[in-house]
C-alpha cells in the first residue's frame, strides 16, 4: 500500500503555528484524519461517519436557514 497523500484543512490558516487537521482518502474508501503536530495518531472514518460527525460539530442550523 502506498503512503497516504495528506491534505491540510482549508481552515488551518497561515499563522505558522503548525497545528492543523490533515485528511487523506484511503484505498478502502474511508477518510483518515490526523493532527499535524501528532501525525502518528490517525482517526479513520467511513464517509457516512465523517458526515455525521461534521453535522454534529456544526450544531443545529439557525431558524430560517435555507
Amino acid at each position: 500500500m502506498s503512503d497516504p497523500r495528506w491534505q491540510k484543512s482549508s481552515f488551518s490558516g497561515g499563522g505558522g503555528s503548525g497545528e492543523c487537521l490533515e485528511a487523506s482518502a484511503t484505498p478502502n474508501h474511508t477518510i483518515a484524519l490526523r493532527e499535524s503536530d501528532a501525525p502518528q495518531t490517525v482517526l479513520t472514518l467511513s464517509r457516512a461517519a465523517l458526515r455525521a460527525f461534521l453535522g454534529y460539530a456544526r450544531g443545529p442550523e439557525p431558524e430560517g436557514a435555507p
